[in-house]
């Protein structure tokens, strides 16, 4: 079992940046592909990035790239997601989860959500415009 408690969540205005952290707790964090996804009012689930278990490999949706970082410190079983230049329509209800690798790969990423073991509470982002 891996705990995921999500924090940095607020209300900005369009264009500001937020940090948002995933706090991991149980099984070792390194273990696993970490990935944000987020959910608005009415909509489907919606990947956003993900990291390798080892950092190395990331991958992220097309309409956040250059503007999203997402980062990881497994001695500190955290993960991040540093999120510039935010607009409105970026509002909504930010998850982090947790996959276990196909074969335990240090490199794996995956974007669909059926391969996310564990899932935190979420943490609400609200851009104004």
């Amino acid at each position: 079992q891996v705990q995921l408690v999500e924090s940095g969540g607020g209300l900005v205005q369009a264009g500001d940046s937020l940090r948002l952290s995933c706090a991991a707790s149980g099984r070792t964090f390194s273990e696993y592909t970490m990935g944000w996804f987020r959910q608005a009012p009415g909509k489907e689930r919606e990947f956003v990035a993900a990291i390798s278990r080892s950092g190395t490999n990331t991958y992220y949706a097309d309409s956040v790239k250059g503007r999203f970082t997402i980062s990881r410190d497994n001695a500190k079983n955290t993960g991040n997601l540093q999120m510039n230049i935010l607009k409105p329509e970026e509002t909504a209800v930010y998850y982090c989860a947790a996959a276990y690798p196909l074969g335990g790969s240090a490199y794996y990423t995956t974007t669909r959500p059926k391969d996310y073991n564990y899932w935190g509470q979420g943490t609400q982002v609200t851009v104004s415009s």
